[in-house]
């Protein structure tokens, strides 16, 4: 018996499956034990190491907060960078030289630099140019940094998105004398949501995950940057990072949980190709004269 990507392993396949499990499980459970016995080794399993957060206070002051204030940052970012990546992934199709080669050189331009030279410089603008006071100006360059970076990783995927759709989408539409906007608008982009969407959540996990940069560097009162008060005051480092780890990997699995139900949804719709964006193609960035 065979599937589509392999031939179904035999009998000594099979044995040699469970062998390597085993020894894999063997592994980690080893991994496991001699971590949790260095954290013994030092305390950090001791409960009133971890007794804090059976206290609401510790949620209500610092935890929740400033889960509230990541969220904000990213969920802001989110907003502004998807709909301007989308334009300028748009922007990277065009037929026309001038608009392809002024899309590209901003897309290459703000994907080569780091987020965290973005934030800096946004920071550094809000306070020589504006009058933005400093209790919000770090919120301001995070969501600056974050927009102008992922923006243009968006633009790219969205090229992407529709360049991973079979040509025969465009030719069609356009023997039925559909002109370059309405194929994109009615035909391409609606089929490459879909293509595109598995990349889309990853981004935006990505931009969930950089607003951590903002509370290291600008002061940013953000989840991650709570851990040097509660630790302060309850002298546990390392249980604190490890709860909001936690944190950060129940509020991504809901992100990407809900975006696999919708791709779900979408795959079974009418719209989709069943295409999938590679990486290759994101990555690759050359210009296209349309699709």
């Amino acid at each position: 018996m065979t599937s589509v990507l392999y031939d179904a392993p035999g009998p000594k396949a099979k044995a040699r499956n469970w062998i390597y499990s085993g020894i894999f499980l063997v592994a980690a459970a080893a991994v496991l034990w001699w971590v949790l016995s260095a954290l013994a080794d030092k305390n950090q399993l001791d409960a009133d190491k971890w007794s804090p957060f059976l206290d609401g206070q510790v949620w209500t002051t610092f935890l929740l907060p400033g889960l509230g204030e990541t969220l904000r940052a990213g969920a802001i970012a989110m907003v502004i960078a998807l709909p301007l990546g989308a334009l300028l992934g748009i922007g990277r199709l065009s037929d026309h030289t001038w608009v392809r080669s002024v899309v590209g050189a901003w897309v290459e331009f703000f994907r080569a630099i780091p987020v965290l030279m973005l934030m800096l410089f946004g920071s550094a603008f809000y306070v020589q140019y504006t009058g933005v006071d400093s209790e919000v100006r770090p919120l301001y360059a995070v969501i600056t940094g974050l927009v102008l970076y992922n923006s243009a990783v968006i633009a790219e995927i969205v090229r992407a998105g529709v360049d991973s759709l079979p040509r025969g989408q465009t030719d069609a539409a356009k023997a039925i004398g559909m002109r370059k906007g309405q194929v994109m608008t009615y035909v391409l982009i609606p089929q490459a949501v879909t293509a595109m969407l598995p990349a889309l959540v990853s981004q935006l996990v990505v931009i969930l995950k950089d607003t951590a940069i903002g509370g290291a560097v600008l002061g940013l009162a953000e989840l991650l940057s709570t851990y040097r008060q509660i630790s302060a005051n309850f002298s546990n480092i390392i249980p604190t990072l490890i709860v909001i780890a936690a944190i950060y990997i129940a509020v991504n699995f809901a992100l990407t949980s809900f975006a696999s139900w919708m791709e779900g949804r979408l795959r079974k719709s009418k719209r989709s190709t069943g295409a999938v964006v590679p990486a290759d193609q994101i990555n690759a960035g050359e210009n296209t004269g349309g699709s």
